[in-house]
């Protein structure tokens, strides 16, 4: 979901809507105005409406500015905030002192802007919502659950907020708390992939077999989602942890085949892992299970304690485990970092210590041959 600048004016009731050539028409009268008679303006005593409307004209110009937006920027919290000084009950002003942080990317600075405007309108549905949203941005996802919270308790109707909120509390590891939350949106279930492939994540995190049930439903709706190659491949550890190696097997395959060369989540060497690793399991006569892991390897998997706890199966025979054993040797023998060779000025240095002090055994021995 994209950061929506609802309530662009004001936030209390009453939303400020100004078409463009009314905003344009601040921009080029007042401003220039303004900028003409420099300190006068505080001698005209300004009204926080007129601050308000030179600071939104200001922001209108950063926006769509390409050059210099920082400044415009400065220039239109500047006047934000005299207006919000002027009227400090002025919601508008701290919305789009909070909007305009957002902007910058400043995004703590944003999200105590709008939950400036929550102490005194504890109910102002516009400053939740921008508050929890930036909050995620902010990294702060406790402090945006319990604003969506409040929101959502306001605004149970709004799926898009529904979806960050299950979002925050999967982030948490609260994934039955993830699940109730899409729950409450049944429609959007059907109709919203992102919220499928939620309900699927917070299932299988559960170990539900329901989630067995959800990734097929979303596989199913979106076989030609960019996405699906990495679905497709969580799906088949679901089921591989079911013990459904038959399906499993048939997923992981037809994720690999899905797999473009340079893909790394998962990659096609560790989708090749685990092709080996279910051929271990549900076929261990199969010589294709082998063949897998080696080509795996010379793929370039590299988790050798992964490869290693395939030794802890019953199925796997001596044989093979000695194979095993050989790669995972082989493998780390290869991965450790080398001795670095001594280059030419260690060589001469060592050479002028001999030189200057003599070999410390060459000494000891003189000494001894001496006593004698």
């Amino acid at each position: 979901m994209r950061f929506q600048y609802e309530g662009a004016g004001e936030v209390n009731g009453t939303v400020r809507k100004k078409n463009a050539f009314t905003r344009w028409l601040i921009v080029a009268l007042a401003i220039p105005a303004m900028l003409s008679f420099g300190g006068c303006a505080s001698r005209w005593g300004l009204t926080a409406e007129e601050y308000f409307a030179i600071g939104m004209a200001y922001f209108e110009i950063a926006q769509n500015s390409t050059s210099n937006r920082e400044h415009y920027f400065r220039e239109a919290e500047r006047w934000l905030e005299r207006a919000r000084a002027k009227d400090r009950t002025m919601a508008a002003s701290a919305y789009n002192l909070g909007r305009l942080h957002f902007e910058a990317g400043r995004f703590t600075e944003a999200a105590e802007r709008f939950e400036s405007i929550l102490v005194l309108d504890p109910e102002n549905v516009l400053a939740l919502r921008a508050a929890a949203y930036t909050r995620i941005r902010s990294g702060e996802i406790e402090k945006a659950e319990k604003l969506y919270e409040r929101f959502l308790a306001l605004v149970p109707e709004s799926a898009d907020d529904g979806y960050n909120h299950a979002l925050v509390l999967f982030a948490m590891s609260r994934y039955e708390d993830a699940e109730q939350v899409l729950r409450r949106n049944e429609f959007a279930l059907i109709e919203n992939a992102d919220f499928l492939l939620l309900l699927a994540r917070a299932q299988s995190r559960q170990d539900r077999p329901e989630a067995i049930d959800s990734y097929a439903d979303w596989l199913t709706q979106n076989p030609q989602d960019t996405a699906a190659a990495r679905v497709r491949f969580e799906f088949a550890e679901v089921l591989e942890k079911r013990e459904l190696y038959a399906r499993a097997l048939e997923e992981f395959r037809l994720a690999h085949e899905a797999l473009s060369a340079t893909a790394v989540n998962p990659s096609g060497a560790e989708v090749r892992f685990a092709i080996s690793r279910v051929l271990f399991l549900a076929d261990p006569g199969n010589a294709e299970g082998m063949a897998e892991l080696k080509g795996a390897v010379e793929d370039g998997f590299r988790d050798f304690d992964a490869i290693e706890g395939l030794l802890d199966y019953e199925t796997i025979s001596e044989d093979d485990k000695d194979e095993i054993r050989a790669i995972v040797e082989e493998g780390r023998r290869v991965a450790e970092p080398a001795e670095p060779a001594p280059t030419p000025a260690d060589d001469a240095f060592a050479d002028m210590v001999e030189e200057l002090f003599g070999d410390e055994n060459d000494e000891k021995a003189d000494d001894d041959d001496g006593r004698e």
